[in-house]
């Protein structure tokens, strides 16, 4: 019999997480019976003792705001593609007891638009200017070949995206958040702001658009997705961003490849179809 295995997500608040959801569904569709994962209410003061006290039953970890960065100076290791955005998502503790960090949203990103069958693009639009903004912006800067427009509410942060643009290698213009209707022309646009903050552009929305990246899922369809799907347009969501970079956080965690995308999807809706309803 093996001995039982250990995950969780870390972060605060962190009620809402869905990874619990998804990542229990993985371990059942591959039969991973010893295996949990749970959710701890984590903020940053928290996390070093959380981890001195971690033994060697635990396999990884899932990280959420706030502790994407501060978990860093915790780790023996990091990818260059968690090194590229300064952020941590997942740590794998690996059997010589390592700690090694890694970010699923960028290629998670990424692994969601191929789905829908954006392999690449010519230029891009980013609302917003936040973290997930920076996660949006190494992503694109592996499948756009042209300019990416970031549309911000205030230069200093219109500053910070163009110095993520020049660390990433990435053509980059900001403009002002009160043009940001001119961004639903673009053919591919990263909508990566909080619940409400693009609802006042559905009706800017064109007669044709092209496709929509919205990284919210719950309250899901937001305002800007609905119009966006109504007039034809293409749109990947919240979900389908938290499933592939799920995905790609139980092979790390587990070994296990392929993990069941489809199985975890599933999870995914039901449990916000359970949220809708209550």
């Amino acid at each position: 019999m093996t001995a039982p295995r250990r995950a969780a997500v870390l972060g605060s608040p962190i009620a809402h997480s869905l990874s619990p959801v998804l990542h229990r569904a993985a371990y059942a569709e591959l039969g991973l019976r010893d295996w949990s994962y749970d959710r701890f209410e984590i903020d940053e003061a928290a996390l070093p003792g959380f981890f001195e006290q971690l033994g060697p039953e635990w396999a990884g970890l899932s990280l959420t705001m706030p502790l994407k960065r501060a978990v860093i100076p915790l780790l023996d290791q990091i990818s260059e593609t968690a090194a590229s955005v300064e952020a941590v998502n997942t740590v794998v503790f690996t059997e010589d007891g390592r700690r090694v960090g890694d970010n699923t949203d960028i290629p998670g990103m990424v692994a969601a638009l191929r789905e829908r069958g954006i392999e690449q693009v010519g230029t891009a639009a980013i609302l917003g200017a936040g973290a997930t903004a920076s996660s949006a912006l190494a992503a694109l800067a592996r499948i756009c070949t042209g300019e990416v427009v970031a549309y911000v509410r205030s230069e200093a942060r219109a500053a910070e995206m163009r110095q993520w643009g020049e660390r990433l290698d990435v053509e980059i213009r900001t403009a002002d958040w009160a043009d940001a209707a001119e961004a639903l022309r673009f053919p591919l646009v990263v909508a990566t702001t909080p619940a409400g903050t693009t609802d006042a552009l559905g009706s800017a929305v064109p007669e044709r658009p092209a496709t929509l990246f919205d990284v919210l899922y719950d309250p899901w369809p937001t305002e800007l997705a609905a119009r966006w799907s109504a007039y034809g347009g293409a749109v990947v969501s919240g979900l389908d961003l938290l499933v592939h970079q799920a995905v790609l956080q139980v092979e790390r965690m587990t070994g296990r490849i392929p993990a069941p995308l489809d199985a975890m999807r599933k999870a995914g809706e039901h449990a916000l179809a359970d949220r809708r309803a209550h």
